[in-house]
């Protein structure tokens, strides 16, 4: 029962459910192309890949002083069965299809051989503009 509670906390998490949504459709991923897709910030999205990780849902691969992250296969049949239905409820959703949408435009942007971190500096500063301009609007 305790696997079954940990297993669903961790997926009660929206940014989390993102990372694996934006996984379920591409093979690996560096944190920068999760970090440009999400709007979040490079230690928001390690932590959630950490937890991901310790919950044996992710791999990663590490270049560099960037990690690649890719999804696990699943392990028990808890997991198999509500991936599997997780991954099928988000396909008809609005806002997953938006998001793998913004991912695409990103790796579609990003210039082959650009070191993560420039790529990374460019997604920060995209999302600090948009913060910016939501708090102007907001004033």
């Amino acid at each position: 029962m305790r696997d079954a509670a940990q297993f669903f906390k961790i997926l009660a998490d929206e940014a989390r459910l993102k990372i694996i949504w934006l996984l379920f459709h591409h093979d690996e991923l560096c944190v920068c192309d999760i970090m440009a897709a999400l709007g979040i910030t490079q230690s928001k999205a390690s932590r959630h890949l950490a937890t991901l990780k310790h919950a044996h849902l992710v791999t990663d691969r590490k270049d560099g002083l960037w990690s690649h992250y890719a999804l696990r296969p699943a392990e028990d049949a808890l997991a198999k069965t509500h991936l599997a239905l997780l991954r099928r409820s988000l396909a008809g959703k609005v806002d997953a299809v938006s998001l793998l949408k913004t991912l695409q435009r990103w790796l579609d942007g990003k210039k082959p051989g650009m070191a993560c971190a420039k790529a990374a500096a460019c997604a920060a500063k995209s999302t600090a503009r948009k913060t910016t301009k939501r708090h102007r609007g907001a004033a």
